[in-house]
């Protein structure tokens, strides 16, 4: 008997999704936490490797396994011009369901995860899968492996309760954290299989707390590189060469004041600024209401000179969030030329290389935005010091298009009955390139971005968790928005 989707029963549906969690999912994700499967931009033999070809096999595995109606399910491989392979996706279809809609859901997730990263807390470590208070740690099971599995669980639940759904799809890439760079090959392969999308759900973001279902509403934009400054073409003796050879490091540090007030942490290029819309405006104004200071607290701060923590940036709130979300900002998350304490002699280097990487505003134009910078940095260098910048590929952000109004009634009903608390928005600092693909792939689409990564679950970091209770009520409540498309 087809249940209608208005009166769909949510106690059910909640049991059911919570039943296949504890019972399926959770012990899939905790084997697949175990295997160490790298993205490419940190293994660049994974294809010899295997791990992610093993991690794609268990999937599909376990999706035919659920025995949904109406599945089809392979594994695509492309090959790059060169003839050497793109990493794997994974794409199935689901046809519809009761439903006479004639539009398709695109559901997405990732299997290739981040590097392992140092310090992970005892007993706890990148492929040791551990439920402590009713977190799963270990790397990739947040960020986003459980995305395969909950979108498989979400069509079949939604069957078993005779609830109908759209046909829909699903693309799983393995090169999400090296930037999605083989996704667009497969978006052009798959698109006309994929048909008429009007809705893309993604499974690949956070949440503001882990009480109420958070929808994200803007990606910042990335333009990354490394800043290369050569003053000598060998170490010297730094008794004799100081004072008359210009340190690497002092011309590295005028060139990174062409880019940021160091004061403030204010980036000067108008390129990187832009107007904040007014809808993300009164949303962040709600988001902080709703987090207060614990979205200050949740960082582990240092103890400071007086023995406090270090201090914020501003402890506004919502400035905070904006900062976090429609600021640009610099941070340098690596270095070269610079020997280790232990081993570093009194000689004037020859040599200072960064890894800078600058978060762009959701709306600026990561491209442009690059060859700026590399103008900036490389033209009238200190002291006709040798100054090269070798961008990454560039990735621009994204701003959420308005919701139709079903969709809006849609996601607070579910935030209200499976969390007891509305649906809110929050911006993600962070970058996600494949959100600026799917839109651009599917202008007119609904965007559902939501995802896990709530507070402390710390994503490529150490310690990295999934957030159970949360994974539940988020894939009951993805379900349900699913059952009232129109």
């Amino acid at each position: 008997m087809r249940a209608d989707h208005k009166t769909i029963d949510t106690q059910a549906l909640q049991n059911l999704v919570n039943r296949k969690w504890d019972q399926e999912i959770t012990p899939a994700l905790s084997e697949y936490i175990k295997i160490p499967a790298k993205s490419p931009a940190f293994d660049a033999q994974w294809a010899e490797h295997g791990y992610i070809d093993r991690v794609v096999h268990d999937a599909v595995a376990w999706v035919k396994a659920q025995q949904i109606q109406g599945l089809q399910i392979e594994v695509v491989r492309l090959s790059k011009p060169d003839g050497s392979p793109r990493t794997p996706v994974i794409y199935f279809e689901v046809a519809a369901y009761q439903s006479a809609a004639t539009q398709t859901i695109l559901m997405y997730g990732h299997l290739d995860k981040q590097p392992e990263f140092s310090g992970w807390s005892a007993g706890l470590g990148p492929w040791l899968p551990k439920i402590v208070d009713d977190k799963l740690y270990g790397r990739g099971g947040a960020d986003d492996g459980y995305a395969i599995y909950a979108s498989a669980a979400i069509v079949k639940v939604l069957q078993q309760l005779g609830a109908s759904h759209p046909r829909v799809v699903g693309v799983i890439e393995t090169c999400e954290e090296s930037g999605s760079t083989d996704l667009p090959a497969y978006l052009d392969a798959l698109k006309e299989r994929m048909g008429d999308v009007g809705m893309v759900v993604c499974l690949d973001s956070g949440a503001g707390n882990y009480d109420q279902l958070w929808m994200t509403n803007s990606l910042r934009g990335m333009a990354a590189g490394v800043l290369r400054v050569e003053v000598l073409t060998q170490g010297i003796h730094s008794g004799d060469a100081s004072g008359v050879v210009p340190s690497s490091m002092r011309v590295m540090r005028q060139l990174l004041d062409r880019l940021e007030d160091s004061q403030t942490g204010q980036l000067k290029p108008a390129v990187f600024q832009c107007e904040i819309p007014a809808k993300r405006m009164q949303e962040a104004q709600a988001a902080a209401r709703i987090l207060g200071d614990g979205m200050l607290k949740r960082y582990p701060w240092a103890q400071g000179a007086d023995g406090s923590p270090v201090h914020p940036v501003t402890t506004d709130l919502v400035q905070a969030l904006l900062n976090r979300t429609w600021g640009a900002t610099l941070s340098v998350t690596g270095a070269d030329g610079l020997p280790a304490l232990g081993s570093a002699g009194n000689v004037l280097r020859p040599h200072t290389a960064l890894k800078l990487s600058l978060r762009l505003p959701p709306v600026v134009n990561a491209q442009d935005a690059v060859r700026q910078v590399k103008t900036l940095l490389e033209e009238n260098t200190p002291y006709n010091a040798k100054v090269t910048f070798a961008p990454e590929l560039p990735a621009n952000g994204w701003n959420l298009p308005d919701y139709q109004p079903w969709l809006d009634q849609a996601l607070q009903q579910a935030s209200q009955t499976h969390y007891g608390a509305p649906c809110a928005f929050i911006g993600q600092g962070g970058t996600i390139p494949l959100i600026n693909m799917l839109q651009t792939n599917f202008p007119a689409a609904q965007m559902l971005v939501c995802g896990v990564l709530g507070p402390n679950s710390n994503a490529h970091g150490p310690d990295e968790f999934l957030h159970l209770p949360y994974a539940r009520k988020l894939t009951a409540s993805v379900a349900q928005v699913i059952a009232m498309h129109p």
